[in-house]
């Protein structure tokens, strides 16, 4: 399927006024080649009532939205492709309540349900990891419990690991994961997961990075004892993300994220810096849902019991 999506709110509208018209668009972003039966891999199927395929191969009566976020949603999917429009149009996004006021949305909790499981479709799967010059830095997020020193992880701060690309004066894509420690293993392991081999990679002079080497990456650390600079001087590619990431938790979500929750934000994070300079807001409409289709779905128990346990985020 080519890259084919609405330009405009307008043409978006006219396009999908239809349940039927979002469920012929996803068919053919599911199954760009022709339909393919996840059960035995048959390509023909009959078109049943419902709107169900029926496999020539196994008799299995399937769906387009089978093993996708949409898996077993009772929302239309006209109410999917409207929340995915306006999540990928809101520059800095939007919170569950800013999302259940903007499309009148019955709940809170299917506003915070829907928006969670679009956030975990925000990271493709086996995506590129970052190349050439990258900094690394870790960042502490959220505030300080009281009676707590500052660099105490509890249920409100957690510690993040960020990675930018350098390009030139300015910064590439990114990538941010929570980590449980400032550790060999914790920081060793997210570079090896983000970065490709091969790279240099822009550190300060934590006594966990020198490990990098051995990995094959060329290894350039910055050293801000005695040399007169500050970490952000130094290191301003990762310091800038963490400045942004934070502005953007705090003005969207008034930073009230829960630590378990922290995840799926930060893949949201990393999914609208990465395609800020995108031309075309519905292109990023586009991706998201290329994304949904292929993401294995999220239990709605299981998110509904970490929203009960950990509040509003």
């Amino acid at each position: 399927m080519d890259e084919d999506y609405p330009r405009t709110l307008l043409e978006f509208e006219d396009r999908f006024r239809t349940e039927e018209a979002c469920w012929a668009y996803l068919v053919r972003l599911r199954w760009p080649d022709g339909f393919r039966c996840p059960r035995c891999g048959c390509g023909t199927a009959w078109s049943v009532p419902r709107r169900l395929f029926q496999c020539r191969g196994c008799d299995a009566m399937v769906s387009v939205t089978a093993g996708t976020i949409f898996h077993r949603s009772h929302l239309p999917l006209r109410v999917w492709f409207r929340t995915m429009w306006w999540v990928t149009n809101q520059k800095s996004g939007l919170s569950a309540l800013g999302l259940q006021r903007a499309l009148g949305l019955g709940s809170y909790r299917t506003a915070w349900t829907g928006l969670q499981k679009l956030r975990r479709a925000m990271v493709r799967p086996g995506r590129e990891r970052l190349t050439e010059a990258v900094e690394v830095d870790e960042i502490f997020v959220g505030g300080v419990e009281p009676g707590k020193g500052k660099r105490h992880l509890g249920e409100t701060k957690a510690l993040v690991a960020v990675a930018a690309e350098v390009r030139d004066q300015g910064i590439g894509r990114i990538r941010l994961q929570r980590i449980p420690n400032a550790s060999e293993a914790s920081l060793g392991g997210f570079v090896q997961r983000v970065v490709e081999p091969g790279a240099v990679v822009i550190t300060d002079g934590w006594t966990a990075y020198p490990g990098l080497a051995d990995h094959g990456y060329r290894h350039r650390p910055r050293t801000v004892s005695g040399s007169g600079q500050s970490a952000s001087t130094l290191l301003p590619r990762v310091h800038r993300v963490a400045a942004l990431l934070k502005r953007w938790l705090l003005g969207i979500h008034q930073g009230a994220v829960a630590r378990e929750h922290l995840d799926a934000y930060l893949d949201e994070f990393t999914f609208r810096f990465n395609r800020r300079l995108s031309r075309h807001r519905g292109k990023l409409f586009y991706r998201l849902l290329q994304q949904a289709v292929v993401m294995t779905p999220t239990p709605y128990k299981r998110l509904v019991l970490e929203k009960s346990a950990h509040g509003k985020t």
